[in-house]
């Protein structure tokens, strides 16, 4: 039975927390509703192990089938035997990957279908005969099933969430809980879009001068410890009185005795891994570590960005279907998955219980754009739908701009930090490269 961890607030307004076993979700709000508690935050426990080959959610697997089927009655009528090469295709077949362009293709379809009025069945039916990858069918087969059974989309996504982004689950959430799937949809498909644009961006700036970092630490690595003892050899055959620049011998030593007790740092870095991976999967360690994730250098301020927006977006399409700003907020804070925003969000619902500002947990963290929060408090004023349209509309255009800053500023560090490595093999190993080569060394050999 699955495990939650719950918070929620007695009619007394005290918070409570504690951790249960319950069939489902919706059971446990349900409990908890029905004891004088008013929840707040509900988590499953997920158990991280390795992942095991799992069965289809609601449809039997052929296995299965057959293990119950009267192999008798179909021995005059066997199948054709397949060939090897045919084997070996099928077997390719059913163990393809299912890659992200694949769901950019199933969502822009899906989306496509639903605007021209297909119901989910039609349009899944529809998308699966024309779906080339094997595995993703299998899925997406599933997902009907569960539809035919009466299940939501998203209940189904949210097993197989090892190909679905969490994000991506969670905005077909809102949309089937508020009624306006269409709407999730196209925004599934510009975050998908515009997550596949960013990673390609980032990429092709990286990718190079990462190649570019690694072949020269792979160089100054292999001179110091191949190149340098040869032309140390040398001077000391000759008896010259030349010297190897100091930076060279010093690096050389440095790396004789990271070779010599290898095992030093290497421990060194494992203890420090682990403690901060440790430190990572505590509950503070968590928050400490989105809290840096809004504040670090470069990416901060667009991952923040990012993650309001998204949370303004599923608020707006839910007080747009008419759902009051709690039940929106409520049901919003399932497309973020910061603690940092998810502790906002929480607060911001308990002030609206206690008849406090839902906007002020968002103005006092420092991180949210006074712009934001200004608009925000005069849409409360006037017609918060319609001043949170043209914020959803203003922040994409900050988040424009800031991509636009991150791709400048980008290069430049990147460049940067390789010119420094490049610096430091010109000095240690091409400096004495070009030592032996202009042959100063033999006159001092010589006497000379």
């Amino acid at each position: 039975m699955p495990t939650y961890v719950y918070r929620a607030m007695t009619k007394s307004g005290l918070i409570v927390r504690n951790k249960i076993e319950s069939p489902s979700r919706q059971n446990l709000l349900k409990n908890l509703k029905d004891n004088g508690l008013i929840p707040i935050d509900v988590q499953q426990i997920r158990y991280v192990g390795k992942e095991k080959k799992r069965a289809k959610k609601n449809i039997t697997n052929i296995e299965e089938i057959m293990k119950n089927v009267n192999t008798a009655n179909i021995a005059k009528n066997k199948p054709k035997q397949l060939t090897t090469k045919e084997k070996i295709n099928l077997y390719f077949a059913k163990t393809e990957k299912i890659t992200t362009r694949d769901i950019m293709i199933f969502t822009q379809n899906f989306y496509l279908l639903k605007k021209a009025n297909f119901n989910n069945i039609h349009a899944l039916d529809t998308i699966i005969q024309s779906t080339e990858n094997v595995s993703f069918r299998g899925v997406l087969e599933d997902i009907l099933a569960g539809i035919e059974a009466g299940e939501n989309i998203y209940t189904t996504m949210e097993y197989y969430s090892n190909i679905f982004p969490y994000i991506y689950i969670n905005m077909i959430k809102v949309g089937e809980l508020s009624g306006s799937l269409t709407t999730s949809l196209e925004q599934a498909v510009k975050y998908l879009d515009e997550s596949d644009a960013l990673t390609r961006k980032l990429r092709s700036i990286l990718v190079p001068n990462i190649i570019q970092f690694v072949l020269l630490l792979v160089m100054l690595l292999v001179g110091t410890l191949v190149a340098i003892p040869t032309i140390q050899g040398i001077f000391d055959e000759l008896g010259t009185e030349e010297e190897l620049p100091a930076i060279t011998l010093w690096f050389a030593d440095v790396v004789d005795t990271m070779i010599a007790y290898w095992y030093i740092p290497v421990i060194m870095i494992a203890i420090i891994t682990g403690a901060i991976v440790f430190y990572i999967n505590t509950l503070k360690g968590k928050y400490n570590f989105h809290y840096f994730k809004y504040k670090m250098p470069i990416f901060g301020e667009l991952i923040f960005a990012l993650d309001f927006s998204r949370f303004l977006r599923a608020m707006l399409l839910n007080l747009k279907n008419g759902m009051r700003i709690q039940d929106s907020i409520e049901v919003s804070k399932n497309v973020v998955k910061n603690y940092v925003m998810l502790s906002m969000i929480e607060t911001s619902i308990n002030n609206m219980l206690t008849g406090s500002s839902w906007i002020e947990p968002f103005e006092e963290s420092g991180l949210a754009n006074p712009m934001i929060t200004e608009m925000l408090k005069i849409g409360m004023q006037t017609d918060l739908a319609e001043m949170m349209e043209k914020l959803v509309e203003y922040m994409q255009i900050d988040i424009d701009n800031i991509m636009e800053k991150i791709m400048k500023v980008l290069p430049q560090v990147v460049y940067a930090i390789v010119g420094v490595v490049l610096i430091f093999f010109v000095l240690v190993v091409l400096v004495p490269c070009i030592q032996v080569y202009m042959g100063n060394f033999l006159f001092s050999a010589y006497g000379v």
